[in-house]
């Protein structure tokens, strides 16, 4: 067929055109000094749009065609809020209304690379939800009566401000909380608390990943992992890291990049999750086991002689070990390894394949692969396993005990401390530890809990041991998100236990409708944060911002507050925080004003440009030198890209020399352990690590000796790795100082001949969790959480058809909910996706139509029950698109019948369940629940006797070993247990 000859010369002379503004952009660009990147307007396509044009980009409208319709927009960088990734985003602001269109990823952003899951684009739903908070509100009758009324922000500070100083001045700072979801910031609210004198701070961390946390705390003094998965020969991995594990995008990249470079991927994970179908190897493990496997690798490697003896030789606690351990052996490396030997004898093969269910020829595959990895190995263990099981920390001891064997810690392709690729810059105000120790967070009870107990709290508040006079909740929905929720319902609206309860929320959730006070915070595009995660072998620094708000700064404007460009009255809690504060102490006098109060104009508040700047002036190595090469500022320089990269290759730190001019008189221990009389130097990057003791002189450890060089070693009291512990040792736990195999609270010696194992932590990778229930692609993709049930065990339960009722009875209720027949979990065992199941009260007025169902929830003293009676589904609001919903299931609330199962020694809230799981009742609907909260207390009751409290085991009469880490540790004094 001809082509028409006007057209194709109306064609070559637009192309002429295309041709010359690109070459005149080319050469503007290369004038500068800098590289030209052509964007999808020139002639070819590219990945992203480049930085130069991101002032005015402009794209076509699809839905246009076939007329041509140009958009132009202006491209401001943020970071995502919807997991603890916080992968880099552009929103794409419309020049013409200043509206946000869309949300794209920031090819400038370090970790992420420009590339986001389904929850980046996402974000344009939630602050576009036409059910989200816009206005402060006051409740107005019975708390839950889910009555509001409007007020103004001065009204609520104004409220709070007095509540709070009265609670300060007359010494009741531990009647002062703030519970936080994932932070999605470096430290700001501790700072804030610790401003106010209080301990307060509590977090969602016991129910998330304390279990995981704990292991590489007693290994290395740091608390996680950062494994260098896109140079990796190996990838271990147990759960699902590609969808839904720690950090799974920015790792998800480098994990698929390392299989396309012929890395091995190796998966425990019960059940199919995506990331087993791309594994080399499925593991579906018996849930509880896997730390019998991993000894068995273990036992592998030392038995054949594959493991690099030099490394251990080296950076083991060895000598430790044989000391306390064996002193009837020689204090040789020898003899050490002659012991080792023998130390896990009873792993073998034959006994995981019996504990896991994994036959032996499999396992012996398995540990042949990773004995191939060489320092190439990167292992990473977060949740599910270590997050599940009692002793579910050991799971992440034995991972540890692999790449420690096989010399991968800080080796290219191998693992690194998170420390190492961190980066928490100092800021402008740093307030002094508070003088007080909460016990609602951190009880006796629990001395070595990696982080605050914070899913205890409902029964410490029933046992009488405090109570909280004002109680904070920032995008935390503690009701839905935790185990046993009904018990937070019963204390939550017990005005007698929480004098007044605030939710800082960007939207409705079953917390709110409890709450005193109803207070509007921003989304991801709609706040401040800074934070840096460990993702690679480097350190990078990210930037969350209000995108308007840059957006109207470039044009000219200038703007103080971020209710100025939020849609309604949104606010921010950085500029909420400093406002609050001096309404508590306005005149100074209480000596909190000073924190937040600005250092260019004294006697007025810090403002959010200050705070940042001052930060990324001062504290942020090389960004102001870099944003000098482009005439900025360094707060400038972060407004218009989002993230910085301050350093890569940041190696093996545990090896690096100290200098000598550290090194003035010093002590040297028999076992190599450095102290030093030099003061530390100064350093801006506050990743919080443990802090080794000084010795009795009073000098700080600053290293340890190795064959006569010292090196900076591990912040650990031995200064090595920590092979053998002697915190869990000295304080009342010598059985477990080892890694070693706990049996879970599910093993199957554990369970009644009609129980199962039923999993609960993962969750769909399109989930949000507490930042909205409102976003409708992903909703449209994921909205119901059935039951996992293996073909074999339906057949034997009767269960004919996916979709079929179930009933599962846990200890202190049941739930109802459909099954899903599949060979994608292990037989005996069941799975329900935790993280679904949204709801709200009949009475409740407002709240969210998409995915929240209707529900009758009663109760007779301890007997409760929640019905749904009415479903989602199609209904009039500002989106046209909810007149589209077409389904009308939103799965089931089954954290609500977990009893609470607090690991004595991690603190880590133990999800696994053991259930009975039957065919539903006559009358029973998809959606049921019905718990006993008096049974609830007895099971609390039962696991509390699992512990060994300070008062009974500590070495030296403190609380805690000071050297752990803990989120706003208070100051020294106390630690000390007081004398009753």
């Amino acid at each position: 067929m001809s082509e028409n000859p006007s057209r194709r010369s109306r064609l070559a002379s637009t192309l002429r055109g295309r041709a010359e503004l690109v070459s005149a952009a080319r050469q503007d660009t290369e004038s500068r000094g800098e590289t030209f990147y052509q964007g999808p307007s020139g002639v070819h396509l590219a990945a992203f749009p480049p930085k130069e044009r991101w002032d005015d980009w402009v794209e076509l409208d699809s839905r246009a065609w076939p007329r041509r319709e140009e958009h132009h927009y202006m491209l401001v960088p943020t970071t995502c809020f919807n997991c603890e990734s916080a992968c880099g985003l552009l929103a794409y602001v419309d020049r013409d209304d200043l509206h946000v269109r869309k949300f794209e990823g920031n090819p400038e952003h370090p970790g992420s690379r420009g590339r986001n899951c389904a929850k980046g684009p996402a974000t344009i739903n939630q602050v576009t939800d036409p059910d989200r908070i816009l206005y402060p509100l006051r409740r107005v009758g019975e708390r839950g009566s889910g009555q509001w009324e409007r007020v103004s922000w001065d009204d609520a500070l104004d409220a709070l401000g007095a509540r709070l100083r009265a609670a300060i001045t007359e010494q009741r700072q531990n009647e002062i909380m703030v519970h936080l979801g994932r932070p999605g910031e470096d430290g700001y609210t501790e700072r804030v608390l610790a401003s106010w004198g209080v301990d307060g701070h509590n977090s969602h961390t016991n129910v998330c990943s304390s279990g995981g946390r704990t292991g590489y705390q007693f290994w290395m003094g740091a608390d996680r992992p950062s494994p260098d998965h896109a140079h990796a020969k190996v990838i271990y991995l147990i759960s699902s890291h590609l969808e839904t594990g720690h950090y799974f995008n920015p790792h998800a990249q480098r994990i698929t990049e390392a299989r396309a470079n012929g890395a091995k991927v190796i998966v425990l994970d019960t059940r199919l999750s995506n990331t087993s179908t791309h594994a080399d190897h499925w593991l579906s493990p018996q849930p509880g086991s896997e730390a019998a496997i991993n000894l068995s690798i273990c036992r592998h490697l030392i038995t054949t002689g594959r493991y690099d003896r030099e490394f251990v030789r080296q950076w083991w606690n060895w000598q430790e070990y044989l000391e306390t351990c064996r002193p009837d052996l020689p204090a040789t490396f020898e003899a050490f390894e002659a012991d080792l030997a023998t130390l896990y004898d009873e792993f073998t093969f034959d006994y995981a394949a019996q504990e896991s269910g994994i036959d032996a020829a499999t396992l012996e595959e398995v540990a042949e692969t990773v004995a191939g990895a060489g320092h190439r190995f990167a292992a990473h263990c977060w949740r599910s396993a270590a997050a599940s099981n009692l002793g579910g920390w050991q799971v992440t001891r034995t991972v540890i005990l692999i790449s420690a064997l096989l010399g991968a810690i800080g080796t290219e392709g191998g693992l690194f401390a998170n420390a190492w690729n961190k980066f928490i810059p100092k800021p402008i105000h740093t307030p002094p530890h508070p003088g007080v120790w909460q016990e609602l967070t951190w009880p006796m009870e629990f001395p070595l809990a990696q982080n605050e107990l914070s899913f205890l709290l409902p029964h410490f508040l029933k046992d009488g041991r405090g109570k909280l006079d004002t109680y904070f909740i920032r995008v935390y929905n503690p009701v839905w998100t935790n185990p046993d929720g009904l018990s937070w319902m019963e204390v939550l609206t017990d005005e007698e236990k929480v004098g007044c309860f605030v939710s800082l929320t960007p939207t409705w959730n079953e917390s709110a409708y409890l709450a005193d006070w109803v207070l509007p915070m921003g989304h991801s595009s709609e706040r401040h944060d800074t934070h840096s995660y460990e993702q690679y072998d480097g350190q990078w620094l990210g930037f969350r911002q209000p995108v308007l708000r840059a957006a109207r700064e470039r044009l000219g404007e200038t703007i103080t507050d971020t209710r100025q460009v939020n849609p309604g009255e949104v606010w921010e809690e950085n500029e909420f925080w400093i406002d609050l504060s001096w309404r508590i102490d306005p005149d100074g006098s209480l000596g909190i004003r000073q924190h937040h109060e600005s250092r260019a104009t004294p006697g007025t508040k810090l403002t959010v440009d200050e705070y940042y700047g001052w930060m990324f002036e001062n504290s942020v190595p090389g960004l102001p030198e870099r944003a000098a090469q482009e005439d900025l500022t360094p707060l400038e320089y972060m407004r218009r890209y989002g993230a910085f990269e301050i350093a890569k290759g940041m190696g093996a730190q545990h090896a690096f020399e100290v200098p000598a001019e550290e090194l003035a008189d010093v002590h040297v221990t028999p076992r190599g352990r450095v102290y030093t009389s030099t003061p530390k130097p100064a350093n801006p990057n506050l990743s919080p690590v443990g802090a080794p003791v000084p010795d009795e002189q009073g000098r700080r450890p600053v290293g340890i000796e190795v064959d006569g060089v010292v090196r900076a070693g591990f912040p650990t009291p031995s200064g090595k790795l920590e092979f053998y512990s002697s915190t869990l040792a000295g304080w009342g736990w010598p059985e477990h100082a080892l890694p070693g195999y706990i049996k879970s609270h599910v093993h199957p010696d554990n369970l009644a001949p009609d129980q199962v194992v039923l999993l609960s932590t993962f969750r769909l990778p399109t989930q949000i969790h507490t930042r909205s229930a409102n976003s409708k692609w992903l909703d449209e993709l994921a909205h119901t959480n059935p039951v996992w049930v293996h073909p074999s065990d339906a057949a034997r339960l009767g269960v004919e058809h996916t979709g079929d009722l179930l009933r599962v009875s846990t200890d202190i209720g049941h739930f109802v909910a459909k099954a899903w027949i599949t060979e994608g979990i292990r037989p005996g065992v069941v799975a329900c996706s935790h993280h679904m199941g949204r709801w709200r009260p009949s009475n409740q007025q407002g709240g969210v139509g998409a995915m929240m169902a209707t529900v009758d929830l009663r109760h007779d003293g301890d007997d409760w029950s929640m019905h749904k009676v009415r479903n989602v589904g199609p209904h009039q609001s500002s989106d046209p698109d909810t007149q589209r919903i077409w389904w009308s299931d939103t799965g089931v609330h089954q954290n609500l019948t977990f009893p609470v199962h607090p690991d004595p020694i991690s603190g880590m809230h133990c999800w696994h369940q053991a259930v009975r799981v039957t065919p539903a009742r006559p009358g029973d609907k998809a959606g049921d629940i019905a718990v006993d909260t008096a049974r609830a207390r007895e099971i609390y009751a039962e696991w509390m006797e699992k512990t060994r409290p300070a008062g009974q085991v500590s070495p030296d009469g403190l609380r805690r070993p000071t050297w752990l880490m803990r989120p706003l540790k208070p100051h020294p004094d106390t630690f000390v247990i007081p004398r009753t």
